[in-house]
């Protein structure tokens, strides 16, 4: 009996062992959805991953889900995958052909990007989100560049920099659509204003100033997003980029 007993043991821990390495190589990715798109009205879009909606009715220059501090995803299946989008409540007229495939890390976190003219060139850009916890005393600043227009003149470049202070040259350069930076740690302090310049790629001529000013303490490290985008109807890059608040 004990030797039954002891052989029924080793193969419970085998299973437990094989479920464990099979979870820990495994599980869902999570991603959050921005449409910005470059079209002429609001569009509302669903988004799909493999054929299943997991975004629902994303508007013009929105995130899906609606985000929170920290930054909240949708948990949805991880390795290869195809990314489709529709008119909302529709599964009609795909936006992207037979769809975008690309590759999902179980675990990992992503900002997927739904990008460029609707009627010429829309895609789909997946970017890895990476909220670790910065050094104590530091706000990291991430762009991600969703701006249609942008792609005549080779991207954006952007100077993060904080009140009082002179305007740097840009940390961030010649950011192309659908990428996103590295994040770029600036000292923080808390109740301070910071401002974003943003340019054309290699034009001295700033397109506009951005300021913003963080949530959290100076002892705890923060994160924010932004992303740029164009206004409705394709004729200017907004002044007003998605302003994320991925950790504080």
């Amino acid at each position: 009996m004990s030797r039954l007993l002891t052989a029924l043991f080793l193969v419970l821990c085998l299973v437990s062992l094989g479920l464990f390495i099979a979870c820990g190589n495994g599980g869902n990715a999570q991603v959050r959805m921005i449409n910005a798109i470059d079209t002429s009205s609001n569009l509302s879009l669903d988004g799909y991953i493999n054929g299943t909606k997991y975004f629902t009715s994303v508007g013009t220059n929105q995130v899906y889900p609606a985000q929170t501090t920290p930054a909240a995803y949708v948990s949805v299946p991880s390795g290869s995958v195809t990314v489709q989008a529709y008119d909302a409540g529709t599964t009609t007229n795909p936006l992207f052909g037979s769809g975008v495939t690309t590759s999902l890390s179980g675990s990992s976190q992503y900002t997927l990007l739904l990008g460029g003219f609707l009627n010429t060139s829309p895609n789909a850009y997946l970017i890895s989100d990476n909220n670790a916890v910065p050094a104590s005393g530091d706000m990291e600043v991430r762009i991600i560049n969703g701006s249609a227009l942008s792609a005549a003149s080779n991207g954006i470049s952007v100077a993060i920099y904080q009140s009082g202070e002179a305007p740097p040259s840009p940390q961030v350069t010649g950011l192309g659509l659908g990428q996103g930076s590295s994040y770029v740690a600036v000292p923080f302090e808390a109740g301070v204003q910071y401002f974003l310049d943003v340019y054309l790629s290699g034009s001295p001529n700033r397109l506009f100033t951005y300021n913003f000013s963080p949530g959290g303490s100076s002892t705890a490290g923060s994160i924010s997003t932004f992303v740029i985008v164009d206004n409705t109807g394709g004729n200017s890059i907004s002044s007003f980029p998605i302003y994320l608040q991925d950790l504080n």
